[in-house]
């Protein structure tokens, strides 16, 4: 099959764009399955408010994790998606907790929020210089992000 990308990019610069594409990919997959394990394993007071809060998020998540591999395979690479692939490409620690009260899984899924709000903002400064439609892909994608970190940070404050 011939290789190809989108007009006005060269395959090197596909290909670097894929490859941060690709970590963004293994963040947004590893983020929705850390939102469904909170999802089961939140208890304690106000477990129902976080319980629920939790499920349209891994939706929006799953939404994001689709468009960022469908805009590797238009860039001409191929989105990998596979759970060997994630654990063994991932940069971070797998999530510790499982059965713990909800300020306990609020404040680990605060640090969360960091590393893959962080990690998202690094891309989008990067690509600033390299394809704009992957930035304002990721930068609607981080808004989304940041309103779940502060609805977190929100439960946490005294």
């Amino acid at each position: 099959m011939d290789r190809y990308t989108v007009p006005g990019l060269d395959e090197a610069t596909a290909d670097k764009i894929i490859e941060m594409l690709q970590q963004r990919l293994n963040a947004t997959i590893d983020l929705q399955l850390t939102l469904k394990h909170v999802h089961w394993n939140v208890v304690g007071a106000n477990f129902i408010g976080v319980h629920e809060m939790l499920d349209p998020w891994v939706a929006d998540v799953q939404l994001m994790t689709d468009a960022i591999a469908e805009r590797i395979a238009t860039l001409g690479g191929e989105p990998m998606g596979t759970p060997g692939y994630v654990a063994s490409h991932r940069t971070w620690d797998d999530y510790k907790l499982a059965k713990a009260n909800v300020p306990e899984h609020l404040a680990a899924l605060e640090r969360v929020y960091d590393g893959v709000i962080g990690d998202h903002r690094k891309v989008i400064a990067e690509l600033d210089d390299l394809d704009l439609v992957s930035q304002d892909m990721l930068i609607a994608q981080a808004d989304k992000l940041e309103m779940q970190q502060w609805f977190v940070r929100a439960h946490l404050e005294r």
